[in-house]
């Protein structure tokens, strides 16, 4: 087997009820447990990557503490969310992690959007993990289409994998940006395709 898959920020605060919690997260959580349950024996490696944030920083200037003023911009800075050991960095009680082969924790102290951005435990990259097994297709599940999933759909192009992004398996911030970056990955080269039939 060469295909991977790419679970991307299925987290407490970025589903319902959640700091940034996007419409469709739970559902997404949901579907993607049914996907694995059904397919995760089609995957050599399945990665899942996680938000954070080192609680005692501004995470070079990601997250603005709550009150201050400048606000978030919600493009560039954001409220406090995925803090290191909170509830809000833990998986999404919807996903079934047990799966998983590796866990990646990204924008350690630093912004990242692209789960390439982290490393796992043992400090390795998502390209590192890979190029060593041999995988050329990675399918991109996840949260929020317009950031996170978008950029790390784009890292994984670029590191010259056949990405296939499973749109049924993603929820966006807001619907333009969303349609608009799943556009920009077409055209860079992505399928959009499905878990299953519509």
């Amino acid at each position: 087997m060469t295909r991977a898959l790419l679970i991307v920020d299925v987290q407490n605060d970025f589903t319902e009820g959640g700091a940034l919690g996007v419409i469709g997260g739970d559902a997404v959580a949901a579907g993607i447990t049914r996907h694995l349950r059904a397919h995760a024996e089609e995957y050599a490696v399945i990665v899942a990557s996680r938000d954070w944030h080192d609680a005692d920083s501004d995470n070079g200037g990601h997250i603005v503490p709550d009150g201050s003023e400048p606000a978030p911009d919600y493009v560039a800075t954001w409220p406090p969310h995925c803090i290191a050991g909170t509830e809000g960095a833990e998986y999404d009680p919807g996903l079934d992690t047990t799966a998983v082969t590796h866990h990646v924790k990204k924008g350690q102290g630093k912004p990242a959007y692209s789960m390439f951005e982290g490393v796992t435990d043992d400090g390795s990259t998502v390209a590192a993990v890979l190029a060593e097994q041999g995988i050329e297709t990675v399918d991109v599940v996840g949260i929020a289409t317009d950031h996170c999933v978008r950029a790390s759909a784009l890292d994984a192009i670029e590191h010259g994998q056949h990405v296939r992004v499973l749109i049924d398996l993603i929820a966006g911030v807001a619907q333009e940006p969303s349609d608009a970056a799943l556009a920009e990955l077409a055209h860079a080269g992505a399928e959009l395709g499905r878990s299953e039939p519509a």
